[in-house]
């Protein structure tokens, strides 16, 4: 059961691996959710730590350096500072964003194995695990690739696979292999601790179980967890990078990524308390803090299950009262691949589309893949951006803005008598707010964002229906109750806005002139503006604009972007094609290999693929067809000396006979190109 009438927040946001920077299935998996739950709890007056970090203990990181030729060190150095400063840059407003390379991470990550140790909660035993003997050391779980026995991917991972979902232990995998040599791996015997998840099934599935409230994705992937039934986990790992295990007769060995990168949840708490001058185990320990995880969909099990059963174990910690994992956002139809650079970069996104952080938030969070995958694709980008974030919400806020500057000097008008449908309007905006705070409440966000978009859209509407530019030839004092209205509602519009588009609020309490930041508990009213009110100056031109429309040209250039880095991957995999049998130099010398020049080219009628051409071979000439059509034109090909076999048996092709054919060459793209002479060579000259 939730929480209610929490005294405080604890809200995480997942621990990525600084192996590399972060991409838009990142910020719209969990944490552009976890910003826009934190900003609306702060501007309720909540109290609320907002915590995250990198990972940098993970074998991604080991495989990243490998990679690269640098050390771990140097990985995780590079990327702490690239991810932080891009979150900062879009918006993510954490209390701190820290890392798991920090001493006091090391120090906590320690005390709490050393706790379970002492307590006699860890399981110590030798077991039979993967070594490369190539590579002279034992692999982790991340090291072994194979294939999974479950849906097939010949990808899956010693842990997980990636496909599925599917936990795995690296002896269940087909044809392990390791990533480190390729070599197959061979079984050794190692000691390691493992924590009993088994026996600690009943109080795991008591915690679960008092959660239906959960989303039906995570509670449902908890279920699958528990009706398997819960094995021994290893909280260890044969590493040399890592956090060293703090036992004597533990050389060698590091706690498990998965063990010491959620407490980085509580070491960073410690590290913001202490700036702050706060206790971090009120936001820990206290039992009226509410604590929330935003994470992926494939973190479910390391959140719901395997840190909940170290807190227990451990005894002093609360425990999670909600865990919203969302699915995975998918992009131009593809998923998102790192490896494959198939991905919307955050940091070029920023350097490549200025200024425009909140366009990215808003089609993030309206297409948010909180039930089901969503899809990514510039042209929804573009549409969404140019209907409704200018078309709807930056179209009504100028119109009220600039119909002020020009019917009331750009003060905020007198609110004389209000029709019924004034009142109305008024009413519907009372309940806006509390409507909009329901749902993120409840973390759907979707929902909320299109409670927002609605009450622009009451805007629009009775401005449209009140047409205050006509009232204020004939009647002033209407007018002036209309925009004092439309100004109120605009002024609600730059509260409920903050949590999706705090830059955006931001630009609208300028244009509004609004030095006092109201909060959630002045929104709904119709009194924000008092009467008199000077607005900020008028906009004078498109740059001040909430909004502006994005053309064809930036879309199509994003579009071409992927499009070149789908083609790069594409010639990255292609191989050499192998060497076929051999052949003697009598088998070669039967071959008469000339040089022509193509005279005529034409297409061959019902064919996609051929062309015929007329080539002249220094006796009399002959014809050629050839299967270079979708390669080149017949005009640009005419005139060019070529290369042919000439005494190739004469063949009937669609209707027309081929006497011999064209050598081309074709480059690892499958592109053909001619194979010619570097200098001219009279026609019929042989080739040898």
């Amino acid at each position: 059961m939730s929480l209610e009438n929490p005294q405080r927040y604890t809200v995480t946001a997942a621990l990525i691996y600084a192996n590399g920077p972060i991409h838009i299935g990142h910020i719209a998996g969990c944490y552009l959710p976890a910003d826009i739950y934190v900003r609306y709890l702060r501007s309720t007056g909540k109290d609320v730590a907002f915590i995250s970090g990198t990972d940098e203990h993970g074998v991604p990181i080991t495989i990243k350096a490998k990679k690269e030729g640098i050390t771990p060190k140097e990985v995780v150095d590079k990327y702490y500072g690239q991810i932080k400063q891009a979150f900062s840059d879009f918006g993510i407003s954490f209390d701190i964003y820290s890392r798991t390379s920090n001493q006091i991470h090391h120090e906590t990550s320690q005390e709490f194995f050393t706790k379970l140790y002492e307590k006699g909660d860890f399981i110590e035993e030798v077991t039979e695990q993967y070594y490369d003997e190539v590579a002279g050391q034992f692999l982790a779980d991340r090291y072994i690739v194979g294939t999974c026995p479950v849906c097939g991917n010949p990808n899956a991972y010693g842990d997980q696979c990636e496909r599925c979902g599917t936990a795995l232990s690296p002896t269940e995998l087909i044809e392990p292999h390791s990533t480190l040599s390729g070599s197959k791996p061979v079984m050794r015997s190692t000691k390691n601790w493992f924590l009993p998840l088994d026996r600690m099934q009943p109080e795991i599935e008591n915690y679960v179980n008092s959660h239906p409230e959960w989303k039906t994705n995570v509670f449902g992937q908890c279920q699958s967890w528990l009706k398997e039934g819960l094995r021994p986990r290893a909280m260890t790992r044969d590493l040399d990078w890592g956090i060293k295990v703090p036992l004597p007769n533990a050389e060698g060995k590091v706690l498990y990524v998965w063990f010491d990168a959620p407490i980085g949840y509580i070491s960073m708490t410690k590290e913001w308390a202490a700036e702050q001058g706060r206790d971090w185990e009120l936001y820990w320990r206290d039992e009226h803090t509410k604590l929330v995880h935003f994470i992926g969909k494939d973190n479910i099990v390391f959140h719901c299950i395997i840190f909940p059963a170290m807190l227990m174990a451990e005894g002093s910690f609360i425990l999670a009262d909600n865990v919203p994992a969302n699915e995975f956002m998918n992009l131009e139809g593809d998923k998102i691949s790192t490896s494959r650079n198939w991905a919307v970069w955050l940091h070029e996104y920023l350097d490549e589309l200025p200024g425009k952080q909140d366009v990215l938030r808003y089609v993030l969070a309206a297409n948010a893949p909180e039930t089901k995958d969503s899809e990514f694709t510039w042209k929804d980008f573009q549409a969404r951006n140019n209907s409704e974030l200018v078309g709807i919400l930056g179209n009504f806020i100028n119109r009220a803005v600039v119909l002020t500057h020009k019917m009331a000097d750009g003060h905020v008008p007198l609110l004389g008598e209000l029709t019924a449908y004034d009142q109305q309007v008024l009413d519907e905006l009372a309940q806006f707010p509390d409507r909009i705070g329901q749902s993120i409440g409840n973390y759907k966000f979707r929902e909320a964002l299109v409670s927002l978009m609605d009450l622009a859209r009451l805007g629009n509407k009775y401005l449209a229906e009140t047409e205050p530019w006509k009232a204020i030839k004939t009647d002033p004092q209407r007018a002036h109750t209309i925009l004092n209205i439309a100004l109120q509602i605009t002024a609600n519009l730059s509260i409920v806005c903050e949590p999706f588009l705090p830059f955006t609020a931001e630009k609208l309490r300028t244009q509004l002139n609004i030095t006092d930041h109201f909060n959630w508990t002045n929104a709904g009213r119709a009194d924000l503006l008092v009467e008199g009110h000077a607005l900020g100056k008028a906009p004078a031109g498109p740059e001040d604009l909430m909004f502006a429309k994005i053309e064809d040209d930036e879309i199509n250039k994003q579009i071409q972007k992927l499009l070149n880095a789908k083609r790069m991957n594409e010639l990255e995999v292609k191989t050499v094609p192998e060497l076929r049998s051999e052949i003697t130099y009598d088998d070669f010398a039967k071959m008469d290999i000339r040089i022509g020049t193509i005279t005529e080219a034409e297409r061959v009628p019902k064919s996609d693929k051929l062309l015929k051409l007329k080539v002249d071979d220094g006796v009399g000439g002959r014809q050629i067809l050839s299967g270079i059509a979708k390669h080149f034109a017949p005009e640009e090909i005419i005139g060019k000396q070529v290369t042919f076999l000439a005494n190739l048996a004469p063949r009937k092709m669609m209707g027309f006979e081929s006497q011999g054919m064209i050598l081309m060459a074709e480059d690892r793209d499958g592109k053909l190109a001619l194979i010619a002479p570097g200098d001219a060579v009279w026609n019929g000259g042989t080739v040898s």
